[in-house]
């Protein structure tokens, strides 16, 4: 391909793109395939000789998009969001087409300094204090490994990244029992060892208890351990519970713990004044992380990882052979040593881009709608007498059930619901998922596409209703 057919042959995608979003609610949210239905249609080798654009294109449209759950869906209400919009599509298009490297100033001047500018624009957005720095990483998972990481080398004097771990020491990380999978597998990757993950008790809220906390904290220190961090949640996986972060962070202070705060989904959400009741005592924590790439229109992956202790970041991870010194080093950030890859994607592009086209208060007008139309569904729930809810909502994230006054029994509740989702999907008209809540089969709905409207959510619940009705 030269440059001639690349100009054509892109003009002829970005229509395809505008035709997409135009037209990505018609198609079924759930693929309607069976597991190894796309595999067979693959040859089972590269081809030998050059293909045109033309054959590619129509095996991506008859072969690959049959198999697409479509996230970009306003009726995909599954999950979390992974969220895009035009100008987060746009700038990605040129970060392709850019190619750049960013691991340090001198392989990007550009992408280094607009990212460090970019991050100071969401702490302000978000209201982090001052002390806070950020670094763009991919994932909150990646960005919690590095705070582990970072608690590891600090409660060590950094000798585990010398000669490993003391034999003598063992070193204990708490969350409670509603946090996202990804902490311990973290808290794998790290070497503390998953049996030495503590997971607290959560309050009728999911929210994590601060007294079971600090008494697991005692029972530890009493039994010899070292407690080396604590991972609270803004915002649970499960239903978006919020820890109590203020007492958290008084308990992490009492006994120097490193304290980092998962806020992956609902730290977009600190976008409005009215909302940071969830960060308050935010200064005591050592690190905190949210996802642009979930609820703020950003392409994955975007993840905004902010640290009080830049030096013990750097330090925790910087390496510079000789290749890789430049006589800039002294007076730049170089971002490869902020995290865990050398390599390093151009993300802070998507960022600006969206930040300018939305504005602050664009982004704010959009994040409080999808909270006020969360909060009216919930309400609508909870007076039909055949469903109820399972948690409180303090975002968009709705915990229901359906429970027919004359079923009371919890394992056939749980055959009911699971059967309900399950002719939701199959549907192809909505996509939702599920939970467990104190140990209920729990429904879960999340409003939050970006270009959600009032008639997609009428629509889900007509259709749970209708489905629901027809299973009794």
């Amino acid at each position: 391909m030269d440059v001639h057919e690349f100009r054509k042959h892109a003009h002829r995608l970005i229509d395809w793109m505008a035709d997409y979003f135009e037209e990505v609610e018609d198609y079924p949210v759930k693929p309607d395939v069976q597991p190894g239905d796309i595999l067979r249609q693959l040859p089972d080798k590269a081809p030998d000789q050059a293909e045109s654009f033309e054959a590619l294109f129509e095996d991506f449209k008859t072969v690959i998009m049959p198999g697409i759950t479509h996230w970009e869906s306003p009726n995909f209400m599954g999950y979390f969001p992974a969220n895009k919009s035009y100008p987060s599509v746009l700038a990605e298009m040129l970060t392709a087409t850019l190619g750049a490297q960013c691991m340090s100033w001198l392989t990007s001047p550009a992408a280094t300094e607009l990212e460090e500018q970019v991050m100071i624009w969401l702490r302000k957005a978000i209201g982090l204090p001052e002390l806070f720095t950020g670094v763009i990483q991919g994932t909150a998972s990646t960005s919690t490994l590095c705070a582990l990481l970072m608690a590891r080398e600090r409660i060590t004097g950094f000798g585990v990244n010398e000669s490993g771990f003391p034999k003598e020491e063992t070193f204990t990380v708490y969350c409670s029992s509603e946090t996202h999978s990804s902490i311990e597998k973290d808290v794998k990757i790290a070497g503390f060892g998953r049996q030495h993950l503590r997971k607290v008790p959560v309050d009728d809220d999911y929210a994590m208890q601060p007294e079971a906390l600090e008494q697991a904290i005692r029972e530890d220190l009493e039994h010899g351990y070292k407690p080396a961090a604590v991972v609270a949640t803004i915002g649970t996986t499960g239903s978006t519970a919020i820890d109590p972060l203020q007492q958290i962070g008084n308990i992490c202070t009492r006994y120097d713990i490193f304290l980092h705060v998962d806020a992956a989904y609902a730290g977009t959400a600190l976008l409005l004044p009215e909302m940071r009741w969830m960060s308050r005592g935010i200064e005591q924590a050592n690190s905190f992380v949210f996802n642009p790439h979930k609820w703020m229109f950003t392409n994955f992956d975007c993840s905004a990882f902010y640290v009080q202790d830049e030096a013990l970041l750097v330090r925790t991870f910087e390496i510079t052979p000789e290749y890789l010194k430049t006589p800039e080093d002294q007076r730049v950030k170089n971002y490869r040593d902020w995290g865990i890859p050398l390599g390093r994607r151009f993300r802070a592009l998507k960022l600006w881009f969206v930040l300018r086209s939305f504005g602050i208060e664009g982004l704010q007008q959009k994040i409080r709608r999808h909270i006020a139309m969360a909060r009216q569904l919930a309400e609508t729930i909870k007076q039909h007498r055949d469903f109820e809810m399972l948690a409180p909502i303090p975002l968009n994230t709705i915990c229901f059930r359906f429970h027919p006054d004359h079923i009371d029994d919890e394992e056939k509740l749980d055959e009911l619901n699971e059967m309900l989702l399950s002719r939701i999907q199959e549907s192809g008209k909505l996509f939702l998922t599920h939970t467990r809540l104190q140990d209920r089969y729990t429904i879960r709905i999340v409003p939050g596409n970006t270009n959600l409207e009032q008639r997609h959510i009428d629509q889900a619940w007509t259709l749970i209703k209708e489905t629901a009705g027809d299973l009794i």
